[in-house]
């Protein structure tokens, strides 16, 4: 399965916001239950005893009678993944000071894809139909950067981000697969360049350092509407970097090998900052799913010493080491005559390990 989020127009957010607050109420009343139930019983609620005690009720919030069931299994499962009693309530007050961001939760039945559109030269807009209490329709519009029409939907979730703008995550089970390329590659991660391939191609993250200054000044303002509009754009581009990236490895090649990293590693040093904005583990994530996706095999291997061994003879005499040698960006190895750019060389001899392991 796959999931599409795609974006919700803005007109929509007052009556999202109305349906939302209905949803925290059945939330709220489950969560209430479920644990006055344990307590005289010691045992746990399940999906399907929660369902009956919310039957009927959608008429009154005008909800679904799948949305409520859907809550009531999200809400079971989400106990048992946590290992709670009683899990946080939820609320839409905005003085809240722990506010729950707008969730609204539909299945199959109750979705439709009524039509796309043309707008613009590249974007699409859909509109989705979706069944509310006392056969009301809701209906709304939405950036359509995939073409829906391509796609079997299954289930969908409306949910609100921090900023209040509205998003619908679809789930796809039949979608249109990628496919893979016939090249090797290793994958080297480090700082100062987020990943760099044995091709020599590199994904520099450290562009969103720009917005630094901007959003220093929005902090000693306490303009929390700016700073929150800054942090999604560092938050957007950095992943509309890491997906270009990882998208263009897929398609280029069979094999992408990379060294297993992890950034709790070094979450304690001077490079903590640094490592978070690399985005290691998004980079992997992306790789993940996209080689599932596309039938490209995606290993994960020790990168010990990879920068440090030469990836032509094997050789260590020459190459630096020790912090003292990370400013040392490109070395010369005397033993084969070769020069080396510092990271292209260890994202090659991940890949030589790469080959190895196979």
């Amino acid at each position: 399965m796959k999931t599409l989020k795609l974006r919700i127009k803005d007109k929509h957010a007052t009556q999202l916001n109305i349906l939302a607050g209905a949803v925290n109420f059945v939330w709220n009343y489950i969560n209430e239950l479920s644990f006055k139930h344990l307590k005289r019983t010691g045992q746990f609620f399940s999906a399907y005893d929660l369902a009956a005690y919310t039957k009927g009720s959608g008429e009154y919030l005008n909800l679904h009678s799948q949305t409520l069931q859907a809550i009531s299994e999200v809400h079971a499962k989400s106990r048992k993944q946590f290992k709670k009693a009683k899990l946080n309530w939820r609320t839409n007050n905005p003085k809240a000071k722990r506010r729950s961001l707008g969730w609204i939760p539909f299945k199959k039945t109750a979705i439709k894809h009524i039509s796309t559109r043309q707008s613009g030269k590249k974007s699409l807009k859909s509109t989705l139909q979706f069944s509310l209490a006392n056969r009301q329709k809701l209906i709304i519009d939405v950036w359509d950067s995939y073409n829906l029409s391509l796609y079997s939907i299954n289930t969908l979730e409306l949910v609100q981000d921090a900023r209040g703008r509205w998003y619908a995550c679809i789930i796809v089970k039949e979608f249109p697969k990628t496919n893979c390329g016939d090249s090797q590659v290793g994958i080297d991660l480090g700082c100062k360049d987020s990943a760099v391939s044995s091709e020599g191609d590199k994904l520099q993250i450290k562009v969103t350092h720009q917005y630094a200054d901007k959003l220093a000044t929005a902090q000693r303002a306490k303009n929390k509407k700016r700073v929150k509009a800054i942090h999604a754009k560092i938050k957007n581009t950095r992943q509309d970097l890491i997906h270009k990236f990882t998208s263009k490895l897929v398609k280029a090649n069979s094999l992408i090998v990379v060294g297993k990293i992890k950034s709790t590693s070094f979450t304690s040093s001077k490079l903590a900052k640094s490592v978070y904005d690399a985005g290691w583990f998004e980079i992997k994530q992306q790789l993940d799913y996209k080689c599932a996706n596309a039938g490209c095999h995606y290993i994960e291997v020790n990168e010990a010493y990879s920068t440090q061994t030469c990836s032509c003879c094997g050789s260590r005499q020459d190459s630096p080491k020790g912090r003292s040698g990370l400013g040392i960006r490109a070395w010369f190895c005397r033993s084969c005559k070769t020069t080396h750019n510092r990271d292209v060389n260890g994202a090659k001899s991940i890949l030589a390990v790469g080959l190895g392991r196979l």
